[in-house]
Formats: C-alpha cells, sequence, structure tokens
C-alpha cells in the first residue's frame, strides 16, 4: 500500500508540472502569436510612418544650395509664384541668405509686387550681391516710367560688376528711354561686344542706331537676327519714343526762347560723325560675327529691360 501511495504522488508531480508546462508554452505561443508573425500591427504602422518619412526626405533637396538652384531653375521656367513657396520653406529649413534674398526680390518684382521687392533689393546692398540689388531697383524704376532713376541705380549695378553685359545693356536702354542717346552709346556698345549673341542687347544696340539715326543698318541687323513683325515695331515704338524725349531734353531749357528766335543751322562736328561712322561700324561687324541667327525672340517691348 506505501509503495502503491507514492506512485500515485510521484505520477501527480509528474501530472502538475506536465499541465504547467503546457499552460506555461501556450501562453508564451499567445503572446508571440499577439505580436505578429513577421510584423504586428503596431510595427507595421511605425514602418509605414518610416517609410513616408523617408521619402519626404527624399523629395526635398539635402543641401542648402541643391535647394538655390532647384529655386533659380524654375525661376528660370516661369514658376515665379511657385519659387516664393519655396523661398519661405527654404528660409524656414535654412535661414534667409542674401542668395535667397534675390531670388525672393526677383519673384516679386516679376509679380507685381514692387513695394516688397524693393524693399528686398535694398537689402542686398550691404552684401556681395549690391550690384544686383541696385540692378533690380533699376528695374523697378523703369517700369515704373522714371528712367533718370533707372539710370542712376542701374549706373550704379554697372560701377560694381562692370563687365556684366546684362546690366550695361539695361544700364544703355534706360539712358535712351530718358533721352540720353549719347551717355547710352558706351554701355551698349560695351554689353553688345561682351555678349554679341544676347538677342535682347542686340535689339538695343537697333535702337540705338535708330536713335542715332542709322536706319539702313539698324534694320539690317534685325534682318540678319531674324527679329519678328512685332519686335521691329516696339524697336520703332521705342525710337519714336526716345527722339521725342531726346528732342524735350534738348530744347527744354531753352523753349521760350526759341520761340522769339530761330536757332541757326549748326555744322556738324567731324567727331560727332566720326563717332557715329564707328557705331555703324561696330554694328556691321556684330551682324558678321554671328554664327547662326538668334531663334531667341525678345519678350514684348522686348525690354526695354532684361528679366
Amino acid at each position: 500500500m506505501r509503495v502503491e501511495t507514492e506512485l500515485r504522488t510521484r505520477y501527480s508531480r509528474y501530472f502538475t508540472l506536465a499541465v504547467c508546462a503546457i499552460t506555461t508554452l501556450a501562453a508564451s505561443a499567445c503572446a508571440f502569436k499577439e505580436s505578429g508573425y513577421g510584423i504586428g500591427p503596431q510595427a507595421e504602422r511605425a514602418a509605414a510612418m518610416q517609410t513616408a518619412a523617408n521619402a519626404q526626405r527624399e523629395s526635398k533637396p539635402d543641401t542648402p544650395g541643391v535647394y538655390l538652384a532647384l529655386i533659380d531653375r524654375m525661376q528660370a521656367e516661369g514658376l515665379y509664384y511657385a519659387s516664393l513657396a519655396h523661398i519661405d520653406a527654404y528660409e524656414k529649413q535654412y535661414g534667409a541668405t542674401p542668395e535667397s534674398t534675390l531670388l525672393r526680390a526677383d519673384a516679386l518684382r516679376i509679380t507685381g509686387q514692387a513695394d516688397a521687392s524693393a524693399s528686398a533689393y535694398r537689402s542686398l546692398l550691404g552684401t556681395p550681391l549690391a550690384a544686383r540689388g541696385y540692378r533690380g531697383l533699376g528695374l523697378l524704376a523703369g517700369a515704373a516710367g522714371d528712367f533718370a532713376d533707372a539710370g542712376r541705380e542701374l549706373a550704379h549695378a554697372s560701377e560694381l560688376a562692370p563687365i556684366d553685359a546684362t546690366t550695361l545693356s539695361d544700364l544703355g536702354y534706360a539712358r535712351l528711354r530718358d533721352g540720353d542717346v549719347a551717355g547710352a552709346r558706351v554701355p551698349l556698345m560695351q554689353a553688345a561686344e561682351l555678349d554679341a549673341h544676347n538677342a535682347r542687347i542686340l535689339s538695343n544696340i537697333a535702337l540705338l542706331l535708330l536713335a542715332q539715326g542709322h536706319t539702313h543698318e539698324a534694320r539690317a541687323l534685325m534682318d540678319e537676327q531674324h527679329f519678328s513683325p512685332e519686335v521691329r515695331e516696339a524697336i520703332r515704338s521705342d525710337a519714336s519714343k526716345v527722339a521725342a524725349v531726346e528732342r524735350a531734353r534738348r530744347l527744354g531749357p531753352q523753349t521760350s526762347l526759341a520761340k522769339r528766335q530761330p536757332r541757326p543751322e549748326s555744322r556738324q562736328d567731324p567727331t560727332l560723325l566720326a563717332r557715329a561712322h564707328a557705331d555703324a561700324t561696330v554694328a556691321d561687324s556684330l551682324r558678321g560675327s554671328a554664327a547662326a541667327p538668334i531663334d531667341q525672340t525678345p519678350p514684348p517691348l522686348l525690354q526695354q529691360f532684361a528679366q
């Protein structure tokens, strides 16, 4: 009896241990299954969030220089409003820089926000981009019809950037529209020799030739560059405005005297004749040096100023 009792007790212990082991294994299996086979719900959500974050990081440029280049390319494609949004994002992430301020000022000017644009350009005057700031202020003044002020601002810009052909061309145009044909001559010739294939610069050379009375040379240059009828008409329209302003500028202080006393005819200055001949010769050389016709039609009123 004692042996039988001991066996029963032993078997009972073994059974209890087996039940506990099975229970423990089941609990472990349940815990493992709750965490998911491979990826559970929580881990899956975390992985999805990480993937989205990685995609967002990859969609944005990873350096300030790359981001600025992207914004600059957007503006080159005419996406000025979108570029303003990206400039906001850039400056939020990296802070404002002279380069981002210049891009903002240009975009504000092109989108018709003149006051904000002028403020941004002025903030550049104490930076390495001061020349671009003065140029922007000159473009704003020209767009407002104040060509005298435009000439002053662009003169400052050309002093700081003396070999910038676009600025020199803008300066020459501003002086033409202000009636200063003689003052426009040198910067326009410099611009033409620095960048002989720029359509806007060549259009301003054609305007200069018309203002100087070299109609044949101006027509030949426009033919050589295949300017459209609209552009030719814009140049002729500007030439008539230049002539009117030049005449008013020349006669303005003497108008009352001229009404009482006719002005005697003056002989043509040989120096002026030689200078005009030299200008026409430069225009001929520009036409001859063009490797191919420019297929880039300037914008309406061809500006006037380069963008």
